[in-house]
C-alpha cells in the first residue's frame, strides 16, 4: 500500500492491485495554495461538508463518495461520527471519522476532529495501523491534543496532517509543535511512502511527509 500526500488533508491511498482512495479533497483558493487536484479515483472519502474537504469534483474516473460505512470494491469503509469542534458541533458542525482497510493495513483518517475522543469512540476506531491526524489546532485538535490521542491509540505509524506551511496560510500552527519531544519521527524528503502489513515499525512512528501539489 502507498500513501502520498497531496497537501492539507488530502492523500492518496493506492493498494498493491491499483485501487485509489482520495481523502478530503481540498479547493484551492484563500488562504490554501496547494496545487489543484488532478488525480483519479475509485473512491473518495469526505470527512465533512467544508471546501477544503469535500471538492469531490476536481477527483478525476466517477469515483463513488464515501461519507460512513458502506462497502466499495471489497474495502469496508467505518465512518465515526465526531465534532469539528470541543462543542459538540455548534461552532463548526459535524465531522466523521473514517477507517478502512487496505493490503491488510488499517488506516484511519481523523477529517476535521475537534476534540478528545470518547472510550467508546476510541473502541469503535478498534485496532489502527496508520493514523492520519490534524495536529494544527484551532480549526481541530492540537498538537496537545492529537500526542494524547496517538499515546491513546498506538498506531503503528502516525502521519500529521492539516498544519501551517507555506502552501497554508489558515492561523493553524505548522507540524513543529507536534513533533517536539517525540523520538520516533522520520522526516521524509518525499510525499509518498510504501507500507507493507508484517513490515510496519514495531512501536510508533510520527512519517512527515511532503505535500505533492
Amino acid at each position: 500500500m502507498k500513501i502520498k500526500w497531496l497537501g492539507h488533508s488530502s492523500f492518496v491511498i493506492t493498494s498493491d492491485t491499483g485501487t485509489k482512495i482520495i481523502t478530503d479533497p481540498y479547493e484551492t483558493g484563500g488562504d490554501l495554495s496547494y496545487g489543484q487536484i488532478k488525480e483519479s479515483a475509485d473512491i473518495v472519502t469526505v470527512s465533512h461538508d467544508h471546501a477544503d474537504h469535500n471538492n469531490v469534483a476536481a477527483v478525476q474516473g466517477n469515483p463513488k463518495v464515501v461519507r460512513g460505512a458502506v462497502e466499495v470494491k471489497g474495502i469496508k469503509f467505518n465512518g465515526i461520527p465526531t465534532y469539528h469542534d470541543d462543542a459538540g458541533g455548534g461552532k463548526r458542525g459535524k465531522n466523521t471519522i473514517i477507517c478502512f482497510e487496505v493490503d491488510g493495513i488499517r488506516v484511519c483518517h481523523l477529517g476535521d476532529l475537534g476534540h478528545q475522543l470518547s472510550d467508546s469512540q476510541l473502541a469503535e476506531l478498534g485496532k489502527v495501523d496508520v493514523l492520519l491526524i490534524p495536529v494544527g489546532g484551532f480549526y481541530t485538535i492540537d498538537a496537545k491534543v492529537a500526542t494524547q490521542l496517538g499515546d491513546r491509540l498506538k498506531p503503528k505509524v502516525i502521519i500529521p496532517m492539516h498544519f501551517k506551511t507555506d502552501k497554508c496560510d489558515y492561523p493553524i500552527a505548522g507540524v513543529e509543535e507536534f513533533l517536539r519531544g517525540k523520538k520516533e519521527v522520520s522526516r521524509l524528503d518525499a510525499s509518498q511512502v510504501e507500507f507493507k502489513a508484517g513490515e510496519l515499525p514495531p512501536s510508533t512512528k510520527v512519517v512527515v511527509l511532503k505535500p505533492a501539489l
